[in-house]
């Protein structure tokens, strides 16, 4: 109870500023929450997808492997069946390495979505802690300039702790927001690296059953 009537307190001494950074927290854990569920599906989706896939891959049933990456929706997939897509034209590694590579960047800003807002909410949560700081310190000051002399040390005392609560508060909404952003980040990353590695290795495979031809493509006359 004494935990719940301090905060309490530190909010009713804190005034109006701490309530759109409580906001602005709220807002950032619901968009790390969504994130993070988001890529956690994300990857298991494919891992699956791979692991499925490897047994085709080493049939090097083209037929086969080009259904499989149709009917499934997981950017491992789509990224290989671009590849697919345009052995049918070349045989040519760097023009279906190239092809793979635009099937990937329409699976990276999905990965990437909202991830970027939570630094911007970060630096906003501290805007608004200084902002409210800087306007208590205005009134605090206005408000002793006509006080009594023997009063003005203490009320001013106290105003400027009331007055650092909110740059206290934004930096308590700041910090986890970007301790969010950072783990967010670094998860994308990984799951970008696996669906780029498993490109890498698709392409090996491909280059070892002579399904593909690992030189430069012919300039076109």
């Amino acid at each position: 109870m004494d935990f719940i009537s301090d905060v309490a307190k530190f909010f009713q001494d804190g005034g109006l500023f701490l309530y759109p950074i409580l906001l602005v927290l709220a807002i950032g854990l619901a968009i790390t929450i969504e994130r993070w569920r988001f890529l956690n599906r994300e990857k298991a989706r494919n891992s699956k997808a791979f692991d499925d896939f490897l047994p085709l891959l080493r049939t090097d049933d083209h037929e086969k492997m080009t259904l499989f990456t149709r009917d499934n929706s997981a950017p491992i997939s789509r990224m290989i069946g671009c590849g697919l897509d345009m052995m049918r034209v070349t045989k040519q590694r760097a023009d279906i390495e190239q092809a793979m590579s635009e099937g990937m960047m329409e699976a990276v800003p999905r990965l990437e979505e909202r991830t970027g807002y939570l630094a911007v909410l970060a630096n906003v949560a501290t805007l608004l802690g200084l902002l409210g700081t800087i306007i208590g310190l205005i009134a605090a000051f206005s408000a002793v300039a006509n006080a009594d002399p023997s009063e003005k040390s203490k009320l001013l005392s106290l105003s400027i702790s009331v007055a650092m609560n909110t740059t206290a508060f934004g930096l308590i909404a700041a910090i986890p927001l970007l301790i969010s952003h950072a783990v967010l980040t670094n998860r994308t990353n990984a799951i970008i690296g696996s669906i780029e590695m498993a490109g890498v290795k698709f392409l090996n495979v491909m280059t070892l059953n002579r399904a593909i031809e690992a030189g430069i493509p012919k300039p076109n006359k």
